[in-house]
């Protein structure tokens, strides 16, 4: 199913924006991504395509041909998982799972095939019988998942669906909901914070700040080509390079490095794995942190600007604190771009 939004925006009625005027379409089977911070207005688009907010006059969503601005929620065949899961404590998994097709009165062998196949797609025979309260956090987000995909809804909406787990099984449970949603082979939309989460599971990314998108692209679209400072920082945490641009030169506090030809704006930005600590570099600065992360450091750096900067170095003779170190920015990794988001 393509999904469609035309001018769809939402004002409160205290006067709040929470969505500015909003074009988006979904294709077919793709899983898209809102990503951005906190009040950006991510959630309310989901919950205005969801049915649950109205938009404002002039907003239009469309589900194919159909035209489901007025469609009341339980009439637009959207499966929804939240951040808590709503799940039943007092049913076991396969009911669960089965009561939105109880609810569609299908017959009870309808329900049974159903209800079998996603417990086999999720992986979830062995737990079929046992109660909500007995599963893990990620057998919980599993079974919301099979129980919003049981009803083959036209489109599936995900709000933080990994945000209530701890962080070392978000990340498991992360690659594990991105082969599920391709097995299922439905269009999803699935609202996030985290960017990691939507850069691994996403086929397309719309970044979102103060109630609009500022850009929609592919995960490595968004990280090699942001057209902002806002989402160079936001995607991939990027950092500004403050100094006196001279030319083709940038002088900063620690030295001066070339700027690319090819840059859209007069704001320098750089991602950590781009600062390369070794003795010919044309940059100085001096080691405030080391953090070792198993397969790399990240070193804390003063000296190059006015804030600390940060460097991801992968050899074996990490430089010690206080120590006087060399860097190198290499040109091309520089991102110049425009001062508003």
């Amino acid at each position: 199913m393509t999904l469609n939004l035309t001018t769809t925006a939402k004002t409160f009625g205290d006067g709040t924006k929470a969505l500015l005027p909003t074009n988006l379409k979904v294709n077919t089977g793709e899983i898209v991504s809102l990503l951005g911070p906190s009040g950006c207005g991510k959630t309310t688009l989901l919950r205005i395509i969801a049915g649950l907010e109205t938009p404002d006059p002039g907003g239009k969503i469309w589900f194919d041909s159909d035209d489901v601005t007025d469609l009341p929620v339980e009439r637009r065949q959207v499966g929804m998982v939240f951040q808590s899961y709503a799940l039943f404590p007092n049913m076991s998994v396969r009911a669960n799972i089965g009561y939105g097709l109880k609810m569609k009165k299908l017959p009870k062998a309808d329900i049974e095939a159903r209800v079998s196949e996603v417990l086999e797609m999720c992986q979830l025979n062995d737990y079929a019988q046992r109660a909500i309260t007995a599963l893990s956090g990620g057998q919980r987000q599993r079974v919301a998942l099979a129980r919003a995909i049981a009803p083959r809804p036209r489109l599936l909406l995900l709000d933080e669906p990994l945000s209530a787990l701890d962080a070392a099984l978000r990340e498991t449970l992360r690659d594990e909901l991105a082969i599920l949603l391709r097995k299922f082979n439905i269009t999803a939309i699935f609202v996030t914070h985290d960017q990691n989460e939507a850069m691994a599971i996403a086929d397309r990314v719309a970044v979102m700040s103060h109630g609009e998108i500022v850009q929609s692209g592919t995960p490595e679209e968004l990280y090699r080509k942001p057209n902002s400072t806002f989402v160079a920082s936001f995607v991939g945490s990027a950092m500004h390079l403050a100094g006196e641009i001279n030319g083709s030169k940038l002088k900063l506090k620690g030295g001066e490095v070339s700027l690319p030809a090819d840059g859209t704006g007069c704001e320098a930005f750089v991602r950590a794995e781009n600062i390369q600590i070794n003795k010919n570099g044309s940059l100085s600065g001096y080691v405030d942190t080391v953090t070792f992360l198993g397969t790399h450091y990240r070193v804390g750096i003063s000296g190059v600007i006015s804030e600390p900067i940060t460097s991801i170095f992968s050899g074996n003779k990490v430089p010690k604190l206080g120590e006087k170190i060399r860097l190198t920015i290499e040109t091309q990794s520089i991102l110049l771009l425009p001062s508003k988001a």
